[in-house]
Protein backbone atom coordinates (compact mmCIF):
# COMPACT_ATOMS: atom_id res chain seq x y z
CA UNK A 1 0.00 0.00 0.00
CA UNK A 2 1.46 3.33 -1.07
CA UNK A 3 -1.22 5.91 -0.26
CA UNK A 4 -4.03 6.52 2.20
CA UNK A 5 -6.44 9.20 0.95
CA UNK A 6 -9.19 10.88 2.94
CA UNK A 7 -11.69 12.61 0.68
CA UNK A 8 -14.07 14.99 2.42
CA UNK A 9 -14.30 12.50 5.30
CA UNK A 10 -16.35 13.34 8.39
CA UNK A 11 -17.67 11.22 11.29
CA UNK A 12 -21.44 11.03 10.97
CA UNK A 13 -21.79 12.10 14.59
CA UNK A 14 -20.38 15.48 13.52
CA UNK A 15 -22.58 15.83 10.44
CA UNK A 16 -25.46 17.67 12.14
CA UNK A 17 -23.27 20.17 13.95
CA UNK A 18 -23.90 23.70 12.69
CA UNK A 19 -20.18 24.45 12.64
CA UNK A 20 -16.93 22.59 13.13
CA UNK A 21 -13.56 23.85 14.37
CA UNK A 22 -10.98 24.31 11.59
CA UNK A 23 -9.46 20.95 10.63
CA UNK A 24 -6.82 19.71 8.19
CA UNK A 25 -8.59 16.33 8.00
CA UNK A 26 -12.36 16.55 8.41
CA UNK A 27 -14.20 17.65 5.26
CA UNK A 28 -10.85 18.16 3.53
CA UNK A 29 -8.85 16.13 1.01
CA UNK A 30 -5.64 14.71 2.47
CA UNK A 31 -3.25 12.03 1.23
CA UNK A 32 -0.68 10.17 3.32
CA UNK A 33 2.19 8.58 1.41
CA UNK A 34 4.30 5.56 2.22
CA UNK A 35 7.79 6.50 3.35
CA UNK A 36 6.64 9.73 5.01
CA UNK A 37 6.17 10.68 8.65
CA UNK A 38 2.97 12.34 9.84
CA UNK A 39 1.72 13.76 13.12
CA UNK A 40 -1.99 14.24 13.73
CA UNK A 41 -2.53 16.66 16.60
CA UNK A 42 -5.97 16.65 18.17
CA UNK A 43 -7.86 18.14 21.07
CA UNK A 44 -10.17 15.92 23.08
CA UNK A 45 -13.50 15.42 21.36
CA UNK A 46 -12.33 16.24 17.85
CA UNK A 47 -12.58 12.66 16.54
CA UNK A 48 -9.08 11.23 16.91
CA UNK A 49 -10.30 7.84 18.12
CA UNK A 50 -12.89 7.83 15.35
CA UNK A 51 -10.25 8.51 12.72
CA UNK A 52 -8.08 5.64 13.96
CA UNK A 53 -11.08 3.30 14.00
CA UNK A 54 -11.94 4.29 10.42
CA UNK A 55 -8.39 3.67 9.18
CA UNK A 56 -8.19 0.16 10.64
CA UNK A 57 -11.69 -0.78 9.52
CA UNK A 58 -13.29 -1.09 12.95
CA UNK A 59 -15.91 1.55 12.15
CA UNK A 60 -17.53 2.79 8.97
CA UNK A 61 -19.85 5.49 10.32
CA UNK A 62 -18.39 8.36 8.31
CA UNK A 63 -19.28 10.48 5.32
CA UNK A 64 -16.95 10.95 2.35
CA UNK A 65 -14.38 8.36 1.36
CA UNK A 66 -11.19 6.73 2.60
CA UNK A 67 -9.07 5.12 -0.11
CA UNK A 68 -6.16 2.72 0.15
CA UNK A 69 -4.25 2.95 -3.15
CA UNK A 70 -7.40 4.28 -4.74
CA UNK A 71 -9.69 1.52 -3.44
CA UNK A 72 -12.64 2.55 -1.29
CA UNK A 73 -12.30 0.77 2.05
CA UNK A 74 -16.09 0.86 2.47
CA UNK A 75 -16.10 -1.95 -0.09
CA UNK A 76 -13.51 -4.15 1.64
CA UNK A 77 -14.58 -7.62 2.73
CA UNK A 78 -13.21 -9.53 5.72
CA UNK A 79 -10.48 -11.10 3.58
CA UNK A 80 -9.36 -7.66 2.35
CA UNK A 81 -9.06 -6.36 5.90
CA UNK A 82 -7.19 -9.47 6.98
CA UNK A 83 -4.61 -8.86 4.28
CA UNK A 84 -4.31 -5.16 5.12
CA UNK A 85 -3.77 -5.83 8.82
CA UNK A 86 -1.27 -8.63 8.21
CA UNK A 87 0.84 -6.98 5.53
CA UNK A 88 0.17 -3.27 5.11
CA UNK A 89 -1.05 -1.53 8.25
CA UNK A 90 0.25 -2.20 11.75
CA UNK A 91 -1.41 -0.50 14.70
CA UNK A 92 -0.29 0.45 18.18
CA UNK A 93 -3.56 1.08 19.98
CA UNK A 94 -4.01 3.89 22.50
CA UNK A 95 -5.52 1.39 24.96
CA UNK A 96 -2.75 -1.10 24.00
CA UNK A 97 -4.96 -4.24 23.86
CA UNK A 98 -2.40 -6.45 25.55
CA UNK A 99 -3.14 -9.53 27.65
CA UNK A 100 -2.56 -8.71 31.34
CA UNK A 101 -2.32 -12.37 32.36
CA UNK A 102 0.58 -13.00 29.97
CA UNK A 103 4.18 -11.86 30.26
CA UNK A 104 5.63 -9.10 28.12
CA UNK A 105 7.48 -11.68 26.04
CA UNK A 106 4.37 -13.82 25.55
CA UNK A 107 2.37 -10.79 24.42
CA UNK A 108 4.94 -10.00 21.75
CA UNK A 109 5.34 -13.61 20.64
CA UNK A 110 1.60 -14.02 20.01
CA UNK A 111 2.07 -11.80 16.97
CA UNK A 112 5.59 -12.81 16.02
CA UNK A 113 4.71 -16.49 15.88
CA UNK A 114 1.99 -15.63 13.39
CA UNK A 115 4.23 -13.48 11.20
CA UNK A 116 7.70 -15.00 11.76
CA UNK A 117 8.86 -11.48 11.00
CA UNK A 118 11.55 -10.97 13.62
CA UNK A 119 14.14 -13.17 15.30
CA UNK A 120 14.21 -13.60 19.06
CA UNK A 121 17.53 -11.77 19.03
CA UNK A 122 15.95 -8.76 17.29
CA UNK A 123 13.12 -8.66 19.81
CA UNK A 124 15.50 -8.97 22.76
CA UNK A 125 17.49 -6.05 21.36
CA UNK A 126 14.31 -3.96 21.25
CA UNK A 127 13.48 -4.78 24.86
CA UNK A 128 17.02 -3.69 25.75
CA UNK A 129 16.82 -0.48 23.71
CA UNK A 130 13.56 0.48 25.41
CA UNK A 131 14.87 -0.20 28.90
CA UNK A 132 12.57 -3.12 29.71
CA UNK A 133 14.90 -6.08 29.20
CA UNK A 134 14.36 -7.04 32.84
CA UNK A 135 10.58 -7.10 32.28
CA UNK A 136 10.42 -9.75 29.56
CA UNK A 137 9.12 -12.46 31.90
CA UNK A 138 6.93 -10.14 33.99
CA UNK A 139 3.17 -10.29 33.56
CA UNK A 140 1.62 -7.20 32.00
CA UNK A 141 -0.66 -6.70 35.00
CA UNK A 142 2.45 -6.05 37.11
CA UNK A 143 3.91 -3.43 34.78
CA UNK A 144 3.32 0.31 34.63
CA UNK A 145 1.33 1.74 31.74
CA UNK A 146 4.49 3.33 30.31
CA UNK A 147 6.24 -0.05 30.34
CA UNK A 148 3.21 -1.60 28.69
CA UNK A 149 3.32 1.05 25.97
CA UNK A 150 6.83 -0.06 25.09
CA UNK A 151 5.71 -3.69 24.92
CA UNK A 152 2.83 -2.66 22.65
CA UNK A 153 5.22 -0.92 20.28
CA UNK A 154 7.48 -3.96 20.08
CA UNK A 155 4.45 -6.10 19.26
CA UNK A 156 3.34 -3.67 16.56
CA UNK A 157 6.75 -3.86 14.91
CA UNK A 158 6.66 -7.67 14.72
CA UNK A 159 5.05 -7.68 11.28
CA UNK A 160 5.63 -6.27 7.82
CA UNK A 161 3.87 -2.96 7.19
CA UNK A 162 3.60 -0.13 4.70
CA UNK A 163 2.18 2.18 7.37
CA UNK A 164 2.47 2.15 11.14
CA UNK A 165 -0.40 3.83 12.97
CA UNK A 166 0.65 4.73 16.52
CA UNK A 167 -2.19 6.20 18.57
CA UNK A 168 -0.77 8.32 21.41
CA UNK A 169 2.23 5.98 21.77
CA UNK A 170 4.17 7.96 24.40
CA UNK A 171 1.45 9.49 26.58
CA UNK A 172 2.93 7.95 29.75
CA UNK A 173 6.65 8.19 28.97
CA UNK A 174 9.37 10.60 30.03
CA UNK A 175 11.68 12.39 27.60
CA UNK A 176 14.38 9.70 27.46
CA UNK A 177 11.96 6.84 26.88
CA UNK A 178 10.03 8.93 24.36
CA UNK A 179 13.25 9.48 22.41
CA UNK A 180 14.06 5.76 22.52
CA UNK A 181 10.60 4.92 21.16
CA UNK A 182 11.00 7.46 18.39
CA UNK A 183 14.38 6.10 17.35
CA UNK A 184 13.05 2.54 17.22
CA UNK A 185 10.04 3.57 15.15
CA UNK A 186 12.17 5.52 12.70
CA UNK A 187 14.73 2.74 12.29
CA UNK A 188 12.11 0.11 11.56
CA UNK A 189 10.09 2.39 9.25
CA UNK A 190 13.21 3.18 7.23
CA UNK A 191 14.12 -0.51 6.97
CA UNK A 192 10.70 -1.25 5.48
CA UNK A 193 10.35 1.98 3.50
CA UNK A 194 7.16 2.53 5.47
CA UNK A 195 5.09 5.52 6.43
CA UNK A 196 4.31 6.42 10.03
CA UNK A 197 1.15 8.08 11.33
CA UNK A 198 1.35 9.27 14.95
CA UNK A 199 -1.55 10.81 16.83
CA UNK A 200 -1.32 13.02 19.90
CA UNK A 201 -3.47 15.19 22.13
CA UNK A 202 -0.41 16.74 23.75
CA UNK A 203 2.93 15.05 24.49
CA UNK A 204 4.48 13.55 21.36
CA UNK A 205 7.81 12.43 19.95
CA UNK A 206 10.11 15.10 18.57
CA UNK A 207 10.63 13.66 15.09
CA UNK A 208 11.26 15.13 11.61
CA UNK A 209 7.60 15.07 10.53
CA UNK A 210 6.93 15.63 6.86
CA UNK A 211 3.54 17.10 7.72
CA UNK A 212 1.59 17.96 10.85
CA UNK A 213 -2.19 17.80 10.59
CA UNK A 214 -4.49 19.61 13.01
CA UNK A 215 -7.56 17.50 13.57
Amino acid sequence: MNTISLLHTLPRVFADRPSLPPSDIWKQDATLERGHLYLIEAASGTGKSSLCSFLIGYRQDYEGKILFDGSDIHEFCTYDWTQVRQRSLSTMFQELRLFPELTAWENVQIKNRLTNHKSDADICAWFEALGIADKREVKLAQMSFGQQQRVALIRALCQPFDFLLADEPVSHLDADNTAAMGELIMNEARSQGAGVIITSIGHHMDLPYDKVFKL
